[in-house]
């Protein structure tokens, strides 16, 4: 559970940081005087909010290159988070299952966004997964060895 919470308020602080221009270390600052985790569940929020900053570049190319017609600004502002930092775990977090990634990702669209956000998170997503899934297999010759 204090994964999720983690989760959910690293969304908060890419929230802010991305629509009210707070510096997310006070955003992150805020949220942690404001909510008692366990030191892992800090450890972990401290490091999906800053990879998914580090990394916003790359990951907005593929938001872009995945989310279908949807530019970046056109997009609701909770959808484009979570999918930072939904994309931000599944490129980097190799702790975290897939699965787990795709569920908390869609259950707080469903909860923060509007009424389509789950199934466009959930579709974005999925896009993202069968690319990431084709550039790690490893092609086979036809006398099955690699």
């Amino acid at each position: 559970m204090s994964r999720r919470l983690a989760r959910e308020l690293a969304f908060f602080v890419l929230f802010q940081y991305d629509l009210g221009r707070v510096p997310w270390r006070d955003a992150l600052q805020r949220l942690l005087a404001e909510h008692e985790l366990s030191p892992e569940a800090v450890t972990f929020l401290q490091a999906v909010v800053e990879g998914a900053i580090t990394k916003r570049e790359e990951i907005d190319r593929l938001l872009i290159q995945y989310s279908q017609d949807w530019p970046l600004y056109r997009m609701a502002s909770t959808d484009r988070n979570l999918l930072r930092l939904a994309i931000y775990e599944l490129l980097y977090r190799s702790d975290i299952p897939v699965e787990v990634t795709v569920n908390e990702a869609v259950e707080l669209a469903k909860k923060y966004g509007d009424e389509d956000s789950g199934k466009f998170v959930n579709g974005v997503l999925g896009s993202v997964i069968r690319e990431i899934r084709k550039l790690v297999e490893v092609p086979v010759k036809a006398d099955g060895k690699p």
